[in-house]
C-alpha cells in the first residue's frame, strides 16, 4: 500500500497575495496576517446599499467601478456608516480592481481596524478569477503519496508500487520514448472541484529522478523542456509488484479495479514485474486503453461478446 501523509493548509494569509499577485498595498498594513478561510470571493455591492444581515465579511472583498460609482452616489452620512460596517475583525482584505484610486474615507477605516485595503490594476472580472483559482490551489485538500507520476498520450498516470521495483526506472524510459515526468518518489495530489487530483512534485525534487546506482539526475537537463511538466490530473493508477506464480492476474480485463483517493475512485491496474516484461510499452498501452474507454470502446467486453455470440452460435450448430 503506497503511504499517504495529509499536507493541506487550513489558511492562506492576505500578504501572501502581495507575493504573489502585482499588487499595492494602500493602507492597513497592521492587518497583512490575517488569515483567509475560504476561496469564495464577494462583491459587496448590497452592502453599500445599506442590507448587512448576510454580510460575508470572512471573505475577500472586491471593489470593481460598479461599486464605487454606487458609493460616490452616497450622502456623507450613508458613507460613513456603510464603510464603517464593511470593515470588521474578519474581514481579510479588501481589494480595489482597475487600479481605482482608494476614497480616502476607506483608508481612514482601514487603518483604524487594520483591514488591509489593494489595489489591483487588473479587471474585476479577471482579478477574482485569479484570485478564486489561487486560493482554490492552496486551500484544497492535499495528500502526499509514493510514487511516480508521468505524463502518457496526455493521460495523468501515476505508478505506485514497494520502494526499489523499478518505478523511476520505468519513467526513466517513458521520458526517452517520449513522454513527461510531473514527480519522483512523492508526488502531492490536490482535488479540485471535488471532482478532479491534480498531481505535481514537491518543490526540493521537481524535474528530478532518483536511478539507483547512478544517483540523482535532472530529467530537464537531460532530455529537454519537454521532458518535463508541472502538473496533470490523475486519471489512471498502476501498481507494480513482484510476479507471484500462484497468483492469478487479470487478463481479459473485465473485472475492472479501483482506488479511493481522497473520497475519489480512480481506475487502477495491477502489473505483475519480472524479468523480460517491458514496463514501458505495457503502460503506454494502459494509457491508450484508458483513452479509447473514455471514448465509449472498450476492448476486453467486445472480445467477450464477440465469444458468447460465437459459443452460442456453435450450440445452435451442433443441435442442427
Amino acid at each position: 500500500m503506497s503511504s499517504r501523509r495529509e499536507t493541506s493548509l487550513t489558511y492562506v494569509k492576505t500578504k501572501d497575495l502581495l507575493k504573489m499577485f502585482n499588487v499595492n498595498l494602500v493602507a492597513g498594513h497592521g492587518g497583512i496576517s490575517r488569515q483567509i478561510y475560504t476561496s469564495e470571493i464577494s462583491r459587496p455591492g448590497i452592502e453599500l446599499a445599506g442590507h448587512f444581515q448576510f454580510y460575508p465579511k470572512d471573505r475577500l472583498q472586491v471593489i470593481g467601478q460598479k461599486e464605487l460609482m454606487f458609493y460616490l452616489n452616497l450622502t456623507d452620512n450613508e458613507k460613513d456608516k456603510r464603510i464603517q460596517q464593511l470593515f470588521t475583525d474578519e474581514t481579510p482584505g479588501i481589494i480595489f480592481s482597475y487600479g481605482i484610486d482608494v476614497p480616502e474615507l476607506f483608508i481612514k477605516y482601514a487603518n483604524k481596524h487594520n483591514v488591509p485595503i489593494i489595489q489591483s490594476e487588473l479587471s474585476t472580472t479577471r482579478l477574482i478569477s485569479r484570485l478564486t483559482d489561487y486560493l482554490e490551489a492552496q486551500l484544497s485538500p492535499t495528500i502526499t503519496m509514493h510514487g511516480v507520476l508521468v505524463d502518457i498520450y496526455g493521460i495523468g498516470l501515476l505508478i505506485t508500487g514497494k520502494s526499489g521495483i523499478g518505478k523511476s526506472e520505468v519513467a526513466l524510459e517513458l521520458i526517452k520514448r517520449g513522454h513527461r515526468l510531473i514527480a519522483d518518489d512523492s508526488v502531492h495530489i490536490r482535488k479540485e472541484d471535488n471532482m478532479h487530483l491534480i498531481g505535481s512534485a514537491p518543490d526540493l525534487i521537481k524535474n528530478h529522478l532518483e536511478i539507483r546506482g547512478l544517483g540523482i539526475i535532472n530529467a530537464m537537463s537531460l532530455f529537454g523542456a519537454s521532458a518535463i511538466i508541472d502538473q496533470k490530473q490523475i486519471s489512471l493508477v498502476v501498481h507494480l509488484e513482484f510476479w507471484e506464480d500462484m497468483k492469478q492476474y487479470e487478463r481479459l480485463g473485465l473485472d475492472e479495479e479501483t482506488i479511493q483517493i481522497m473520497d475519489i475512485h480512480l481506475p487502477r491496474a495491477i502489473v505483475p514485474v519480472r524479468p523480460g516484461r517491458n514496463l514501458a510499452v505495457i503502460l503506454e498501452t494502459a494509457a491508450m486503453n484508458y483513452r479509447l474507454k473514455e471514448m465509449g470502446v472498450h476492448t476486453a467486453q467486445e472480445f467477450s461478446e464477440r465469444l458468447t455470440m460465437v459459443i452460442n452460435n456453435g450450440y445452435s450448430d451442433s443441435e442442427e
